[in-house]
């Protein structure tokens, strides 16, 4: 676990600031920026989450699959090369539908002429996005998660800052704006090419014959189905939202979405780390450390990602009086999605095992079940409830997949990852939203969203202390302390 504590604090230093940058951009620059103009703001948002989607099918589930195979593959060059030539294949297959089909994708999504007008830059940032993943895998499996995470959760979102604030102080149009957020991708791919080539980690060999290829498409085929389903349940409700309705309604959701998607921040950096861990393990079999990264996982998730959803709650109120009133609405939409993340980050690294295990064709099955049902729901209660509607479909596939995950693993592989200390955390997590509400308040906005956060971490640090709800937590707490102390 020392590798994976270690390289989770960094990870998590990136997320964090990465986090801290996102939430300026997000909830305070967006809408300032584009209040006149939020359809532009929607815009982005739509682009993104298409080419996200799209990438998803371009790259045929290459970057998993270099993951999964990297420790068995002796032969590492002709496992480059098998990943460049399919990732290369499945974008000009994405391409050859563009170009040949374009009006009729523009038909089918209901596309308003601003998105018409610019859905060019989709399939520039498929290409980026698709390669710009393989090169995260590569460096993932020489068990270096912490220069991608720190490109794409830092350096993109800063360079995202600046460019907003070139914008909303005139050194630039809209369209330029445009271009230039999108060169951001280009850059992010292209430094993180040049420190792959750097570190001498990409050699190729043009040749297949060591690789088993059968069991390699295999493995392919479910993993491309199964994340293009996951990227389908996180990404429809924004883009239903786009067709459904219109693209400042996407600005309106997405804010709010930002606000409590985020406490599944702290899970991006044990996944990203425990996934070539738990390839490895699988490879050695050795059941006793699974199991160990499962229940360490989830308590730690659950810890940290509490924490800051208490935060975020007890302070929701006035988050939202300090954004344009055409963006505060959207309440109810942080509270699903919030509870939906909670849920999702408690239940540790299920997907990570599953994926690498011998039963991941089950974890397919039951993404296409919920493909289907999120689909479902947002058409019903989008035109009912509007984006608080979204935000209820999206929270109800979220804990349908990680329940059927969690239930997978129990029944398959005879492990969960809860304890009494989940208890514990979850009682003690309650129990000071209730204590938060009877906190004096000053009147100044600021000055309450400070006490109220201080109150929540200097009451919740002790607790946990003192019922050792985390041993790795504890251990980071002390060493920290004892480094202040000295």
């Amino acid at each position: 676990m020392g590798v994976v504590r270690n390289q989770s604090i960094k990870n998590s230093i990136s997320f964090y600031i990465g986090m801290a940058i996102g939430a300026i951009n997000t909830v305070l620059l967006y809408p300032n920026v584009f209040n006149s103009y939020p359809e532009h703001f929607g815009l982005i948002q739509i682009i993104v989450a298409y080419a996200i989607l799209i990438s998803t099918f371009s790259s045929l589930g290459i970057p998993k699959i270099f993951i999964r195979f990297f420790p068995a593959v002796k032969e590492k060059g002709q496992l480059y090369f098998f990943s460049l030539i399919t990732s290369l294949f499945g974008f000009a297959i994405i391409s050859f539908i563009y170009f040949f089909f374009k009006k009729n994708i523009l038909d089918l999504i209901q596309a308003s002429e601003l998105l018409r007008d610019n859905f060019y830059y989709i399939i520039i940032l498929v290409f980026f996005i698709s390669f710009y993943d393989l090169l995260t895998a590569i460096s993932r499996s020489f068990l270096n998660a912490v220069a991608p995470i720190f490109i794409n959760e830092v350096f993109l979102k800063l360079y995202s800052l600046i460019a907003l604030l070139l914008h909303w102080f005139d050194y630039f149009d809209f369209p330029t704006f445009l271009k230039v957020y999108i060169a951001g991708y280009i850059l992010k791919f292209s430094i993180l090419l040049f420190m792959q080539l750097y570190k001498r980690r990409l050699s190729i060999s043009i040749s297949l014959n060591n690789l088993k290829i059968k069991e390699i498409l295999s493995f392919g085929i479910y993993v491309l189905l199964g994340s293009a389903s996951i990227i389908i349940v996180t990404r429809i409700d924004m883009i239903m939202i786009g067709a459904m309705m219109d693209l400042k309604h996407v600005a309106f959701y997405t804010v709010a979405f930002f606000i409590g998607n985020a406490i599944k921040v702290p899970g991006k950096s044990v996944v990203s780390i425990s996934m070539p861990l738990l390839a490895k393990a699988w490879e050695d079999q050795d059941y006793n450390k699974i199991k160990i990264l499962y229940s360490k996982s989830s308590i730690n998730q659950l810890i940290i990602g509490g924490v800051f959803f208490l935060c975020v709650w007890v302070n929701i109120d006035a988050i939202f009086s300090l954004l344009p009133l055409k963006y505060s609405f959207g309440k109810w939409v942080v509270l699903f999605i919030g509870l939906a993340q909670l849920f999702n980050v408690s239940s540790g690294v299920n997907g990570a095992i599953i994926i690498n295990s011998g039963y991941y064709r089950y974890d397919l099955y039951t993404n296409i079940i919920l493909v289907f049902v999120t689909l479902f729901t947002n058409y019903i209660f989008i035109p009912i409830y509007g984006i608080n509607g979204a935000a209820m479909a999206t929270a109800i596939s979220v804990f349908l997949f990680n329940l059927i995950r969690l239930l997978l693993i129990r029944i398959k592989m005879k492990m969960q990852p809860f304890s009494i200390k989940t208890l514990y955390t979850l009682i003690i997590l309650f129990a000071i939203y209730l204590l938060a509400g009877f906190l004096p308040l000053s009147g100044n906005i600021y000055i309450d969203i400070i006490w109220k956060t201080f109150f929540v971490f200097f009451t919740f640090i002790p607790l946990m202390l003192f019922f050792k709800l985390s041993e790795d937590i504890t251990n980071i707490f002390l060493d920290f302390k004892n480094r202040l102390w000295f």
